[in-house]
């Protein structure tokens, strides 16, 4: 026996010495990027809101298409329609995704857990059908491949909430946990998209973006802002479980460690010249 378990799911005699320390590492980068990402994705979704929600309380529309060009034309009413209902879920999936990873709430007011969390696939559901309608409609500003990625990352994000909410309503907690671990990894996409860009722009000059998002850094990064957070969301689920390595715990610690490092420099950046002064304008009325 080692640690109250058998030899059997522990590991060998030459790996039971490294098991607590890797354990305890995966622990605490974990808690280390969790909180990390909490601080981001709620700074960036109040951004959303403050941003997207502004502009439309002002009747100043064209101030969406800063970020995006054509995301807001007068003619294509159902499309902007769908746009704005993705833009306006997006920003509540951040707060409400953050939220929701917090063991204190979903141990001490699981009933607060199960509402928010209704809302949260709810919203998830809305972003992903508005973000399709749009595509549908209307296309993206990168054509063909950007419309595959988006319409890609839709579909994934619809699937997943509806598989988080089918397993939460089975009772099958390991399997709702590893949806909705899915699912929050889809949800930051959006957040991770403008980070990656941010930091393409400050270290490369921009190279392989074009004005028309069809340069070979955009097709990338059509389907790069969610793909590798499935990938790692998967390896993590797989990382805690009992039966995984101290090697691969410890592999797992070092990407989380690195992904930690990357957004907390990211968040620093994009608050203080970004999300921080529209947030602030925001909440001032200025």
């Amino acid at each position: 026996m080692t640690n109250g378990l058998p030899d059997t799911i522990s590991g060998s005699v030459s790996h039971q010495p490294l098991m607590p320390f890797s354990k305890k590492a995966l622990r605490w980068t974990s808690v280390l990027l969790v909180a990390t990402v909490w601080t981001s994705a709620a700074l960036f979704g109040l951004y959303i809101l403050a941003f997207y929600a502004a502009a439309l309380y002002e009747g100043n529309m064209q101030r969406w298409n800063n970020v995006l060009p054509r995301l807001y034309e007068p003619q294509t009413t159902a499309a902007t329609t769908g746009i704005g209902l993705h833009f306006a879920m997006g920003g509540i999936i951040l707060v409400l995704g953050s939220i929701q990873l917090i063991d204190a709430v979903r141990v001490r007011f699981p009933a607060l857990h199960r509402w928010l969390g209704r809302l949260y696939v709810l919203s998830c559901l809305l972003a992903a059908v508005g973000g399709l309608v749009f595509i549908a409609l209307k296309g993206t500003i990168g054509g063909t491949v950007m419309n595959i990625g988006f319409g890609l990352y839709g579909v994934l994000m619809f699937v997943s909430a509806i598989q988080t909410y089918r397993y939460a309503v089975r009772r099958d907690t390991d399997r709702h946990r590893i949806w909705a671990l899915r699912l929050y990894a889809l949800a930051i996409g959006s957040w991770l998209y403008r980070m990656d860009y941010g930091f393409w722009f400050l270290l490369a000059d921009g190279a392989g973006h074009s004005r028309s998002f069809s340069g070979p850094f955009d097709h990338v990064m059509a389907f790069f802002f969610y793909l590798p957070n499935l990938l790692v969301a998967d390896a993590f689920s797989r990382a805690r479980s009992y039966k995984a390595s101290p090697a691969l715990r410890l592999g797992a610690s070092a990407v989380l460690l690195l992904a930690t490092g990357f957004l907390l420099l990211g968040t620093y950046y994009f608050t203080l010249y970004y999300w921080g002064p529209a947030i602030l304008g925001w909440l001032t009325g200025g």
